[in-house]
Order: structure tokens, then C-alpha cells, then sequence
């Protein structure tokens, strides 16, 4: 029987980073593990189930953007070098500067990428996002038109483009949907926090633009499943693999369910038992003219009555939730991703082929676990 192989996961306490090591740790996938991260455990909101995949053995403190912590991070014991290398790491905040995502996600992406080359790692996975697509309502397929609308994107796709070019290295790009699932802190749950919020309020909760916006998801146990297929793929000898596609491999991780601004706004009256709706032509004509005030009046709106519903249920910790709308997220932009190839090269198969109501249960359950929720 072949050896398991050896993994190490940049951005290891990350989102995606600690579901990818329980992802691992559950299906003892690997012979070894390092989980590398700036933060310490103590400080990254750790559920209970994480405890053994991301326990103290596992994981090094680093910062893997500096050329001088490289060599640390890549040395093992046995002076042998790692089989598989994540980059789940960089700067998932909007709306930085630019200089932020620079240093926190570009120089780590072609930091680390060079590293793996120099020590011939078997597969390295980068991790990106499919705001680099130019937006269409249009399913965009790997191959299609490239135009970044959030600031995330454009360093996103510069590291791509860079880490192309790095000569040796065994590189595949895995460009994501909104990830959800549970402890997520990010899109949908900013949208759990506001639905939270109007409910206390007794409003309806009102989208800008149409019903029709996509806003692709993939649930997280899915992206961390696809993950290892694509390592485990790669390392195998890419099979299937055409020279049509490209000489990097580029896979969309999306799930089926061709998620919209409706499908959320169906799946939150639902959920919560309040009216949702969209503000019409007039608003968001004004609301695209006038970005910066109108997510101002959202935030202003929104963010004093969540401090309250904390405060009633005597939540001072509420981990990494908040309804804090941000700008780049609310712009008038598709995030409409093909999921096909993945399926058709890899044999891929989401077990969530789309977000739903049950699926919400499981992300508002794992928050009152944790005591995060209101």
C-alpha cells in the first residue's frame, strides 16, 4: 500500500485551513501534518472538534510571508520535504488597503510558491476566488474573460498569474464561491446576523439590486472534499487533464445550486419568519451612485440593535460574527461560476449540491454552541 502523504497547510487555522486538517485528521488521509498560522489556537475561535486535527503538536506559529521564517516552516524532522502544500492563507478581509493585501496575500502566495518549487513539492494548491471573473450572470467557466471587482481579486490574481510563471513548481489554482457552513464569519453569515437583527426589529429586510444577482456558494465540507481530490488528482498524474485547459490547472469550486440574492432572501423569510424583499429600481440607481452613504446608513442602521440583541442575551464574546455590511459586497456584481469541469476531470460530486434551509439549522446551531448568537 503506498504511503499516505505528508501536507502542509499555510493558513492552517484559517477557515477553510482548520476544515481542511479535521477533513484530514477524521479520514487519516496524511502521514503528518503542519499546520502553519500567524495566529495562535488560543486566539482563533476553535470549536470543540478541532481540538485533535489542530492540537499544539500539529502546529507552528509563523508568519509566511517573511523569506526568513521559510526555511522553518518547510524543514521536517526526517529531512524529507512535504508531499502536498495548501496555500489557505492570505488577507480574507474587505475593503484594505492595498498595501495590506500586497504583503498579506500576494508576498505570501509567491513566498511560499517559491519555496515548494526550490524543494519540488508534489502539488501545491492556491487557493483564489472567482471574483477574478468579470462579472456576468453567465456561469463563468475557468477559461473565460478575467476582470477583478473586489481588491481581494486583484492580488488573488496577480499571485495566480505570478506563481505560474515560477519554473519547477506543481501548481494547481482552485478558485471558490462563497464558502458557508458552520462557524463560517463571512457572506452568509453577515446575512444571518442582519436577518437576526431585523427580526428584533420587526422590519422587512430589503437587497439591494434584483432577485437575480448571483452570489455563488459552496458549503465547506465540500471545498475541503475537493481539496484533497485535486491534490490527490494532481500527484496521480493528472489524468483527464487536456492541453486544451491550459498549462496550470485551474478548477472552480462551486456547488450546483446556481445560488442567487433570491435564493437567500427565500431561504431567510424562511428561516426567520420575516418579510424580505428587493429595493427597486429608484434605490439602487441612487444606492450605485452614492455607494459609500448608503452603506453607511446600512451599517449605522444595523450594527447599534445587534450590539443590544448581544447584550440582552449577555454575549460579550461573539466570536468572529457581525451584520457589518461591506461596500464590496454589495456592489452590483455577479458571482456566477461553472462548476462542470471539476466534475467532468477530477469526478468530483458535491454532497451539498446547494445551500438550504437545513443547512442554515446547522450553521445557526453551531453559533449558540459556541455562544455566539443571539
Amino acid at each position: 500500500m503506498a504511503e499516505k502523504p505528508s501536507v502542509l497547510i499555510i493558513g492552517g487555522l484559517g477557515y477553510i485551513g482548520r476544515f481542511l486538517a479535521l477533513h484530514i485528521h477524521k479520514n487519516s488521509l496524511a502521514s503528518e501534518v503542519r499546520l502553519v498560522d500567524k495566529v495562535l489556537p488560543q486566539l482563533a475561535w476553535l470549536a470543540p472538534e478541532f481540538e485533535e486535527a489542530c492540537a499544539a503538536d500539529k502546529f507552528m506559529q509563523a508568519d509566511a510571508s517573511r523569506e526568513q521564517a521559510l526555511s522553518r516552516i518547510f524543514d521536517r524532522a526526517d529531512g524529507k520535504q512535504w508531499d502536498y502544500v495548501f496555500n489557505c492563507g492570505g488577507e480574507t478581509r474587505y475593503s484594505q488597503e492595498d498595501e495590506v493585501y500586497k504583503l498579506r496575500s500576494l508576498a505570501l502566495s509567491l513566498a511560499v510558491g517559491r519555496e515548494a518549487a526550490k524543494r519540488k513539492v508534489k502539488c501545491f494548491v492556491e487557493l483564489s476566488t472567482g471574483m477574478v471573473y468579470k462579472a456576468d450572470s453567465k456561469a463563468s467557466e475557468e477559461g473565460d474573460k478575467l476582470k477583478p471587482w473586489s481588491k481581494i481579486a486583484v492580488f488573488k490574481l496577480q499571485a495566480e498569474e505570478e506563481l505560474a510563471k515560477i519554473e519547477g513548481l506543481n501548481l494547481v489554482i482552485v478558485r471558490l464561491a462563497h464558502v458557508y457552513g458552520p462557524y463560517a464569519s463571512q457572506w452568509v453569515a453577515t446575512m444571518l446576523c442582519m436577518a437576526r437583527t431585523y427580526k428584533a426589529l420587526d422590519e422587512e429586510m430589503k437587497w439591494l439590486w434584483t432577485k437575480d444577482l448571483r452570489t455563488n456558494t459552496v458549503h465547506i465540507e465540500d471545498v475541503t472534499r475537493a481539496l484533497w481530490a485535486i491534490a490527490a488528482w494532481y500527484d496521480a498524474g493528472k489524468a483527464n487533464w487536456e492541453p486544451g485547459m491550459g498549462k496550470t490547472p485551474i478548477f472552480n469550486v462551486v456547488d450546483d445550486g446556481a445560488t442567487s440574492q433570491g435564493t437567500m432572501a427565500d431561504l431567510i423569510a424562511e428561516e426567520f419568519g420575516i418579510q424580505t424583499g428587493f429595493q427597486g429600481q429608484l434605490i439602487s440607481t441612487f444606492a450605485r451612485l452614492n455607494m459609500d452613504s448608503v452603506v453607511d446608513d446600512v451599517n449605522d442602521e444595523i450594527l447599534r440593535p445587534w450590539a443590544e440583541l448581544l447584550a440582552d442575551a449577555g454575549i460579550t464574546r461573539p466570536g468572529p460574527l457581525t451584520p457589518f455590511m461591506e461596500k464590496e459586497l454589495l456592489k452590483d456584481t455577479d458571482l456566477s461560476m461553472d462548476g462542470k469541469r471539476l466534475k467532468k476531470v477530477v469526478g468530483f460530486e458535491y454532497s451539498k449540491p446547494k445551500i438550504t434551509k437545513e443547512l442554515i439549522d446547522e450553521i445557526i446551531e453551531s453559533y449558540q454552541r459556541m455562544k455566539w448568537w443571539p
